[in-house]
């Protein structure tokens, strides 16, 4: 997709509790410095405000949230028209409470129509199984940790090959994994593998992985199949931590500045 803003696609961020909100912001970011056209962002209501202001681009629709400071199960039916409009949703930023993203999750699937991403708690409604949402195959963000309780293993285990656990839960949900760490590993249900090894240290961050879900929807919302986006977000955002690493140092900056080196890293590998 290229040309006017609704050519570039529309993007829907989900995500955020009380005390996690700025995870929505730093993925709706991100999905625009990736080249989205649009974007839409849900979080809980007592939030909402703040986050308008942080992301003056985006359209934010505040959600029902519970006593706990979390997004209310039941507010998936406040977002039917924005999940089925979009043409990437990205599910899990900073959400909290796993039984209430679970139902959460599972009441908006269904009306998914573009690409979906599952990522951090979201992936809790999938464990082990097969996996459909939207009109292609599902795209999973877990980390180590979280690739390890969807597969029901220790984290040591999945440490010492990633390569063959982000396969091994590609082939069993039937979606792909992308797979953070030292290593970036994206696998696919047929079993191909891309490793990239690009990325620096300091890119281990806090708020990091919300760049990088953010990075690969903004892809999904311009055309891209779900393994090329995960391949390119991955890559786009060692290239930008390696381009903060040259001019702050190995480590020591920030989720937000990477977001803020994506355009220069496309410009840098284009």
């Amino acid at each position: 997709m290229s040309g006017s803003k609704n050519e570039r696609g529309r993007v829907l961020v989900v995500g955020g509790a009380v005390e996690t909100a700025g995870a929505v912001v730093l993925a709706g970011e991100a999905a625009l410095r990736a080249g989205a056209g649009k974007l839409q962002v849900a979080t809980v209501e007592s939030r909402a405000a703040q986050v308008g202001v942080a992301l003056p681009e985006a359209l934010v629709r505040p959600l029902r949230q519970t006593s706990k400071g979390t997004i209310d199960p039941a507010s998936s039916e406040d977002l039917l028209d924005l999940a089925a409009e979009a043409h990437a949703v990205l599910l899990g930023p900073g959400m909290a409470g796993e039984r209430e993203t679970r139902e959460f999750v599972e009441g908006l699937a269904p009306h998914v129509s573009g690409r979906a991403l599952l990522d951090a708690l979201a992936l809790s409604v999938i464990g082990g199984n097969p996996v459909a949402i939207g009109e292609s195959p599902v795209l999973l963000t877990p980390n180590l940790d979280e690739l390890a309780i969807c597969l029901d293993v220790e984290t040591t285990e999945v440490g010492r090959d990633p390569v063959s656990a982000a396969r091994e839960l590609a082939r069993r949900t039937s979606a792909v994994v992308h797979g953070g760490g030292e290593l970036s590993v994206t696998a696919t249900p047929d079993g191909q593998v891309w490793l990239d090894n690009h990325g620096p240290p300091g890119i281990g961050v806090s708020g990091s992985g919300d760049v990088l879900a953010g990075v690969a929807a903004g892809l999904l919302a311009r055309g891209a199949q779900p393994a090329q986006a995960a391949i390119w977000a991955a890559h786009l955002h060692a290239v930008a931590g390696n381009r903060l690493v040259a001019r702050i140092g190995t480590v020591g900056f920030l989720a937000r500045e990477i977001a803020a080196e994506i355009v220069p890293a496309i410009r840098q590998i284009g």
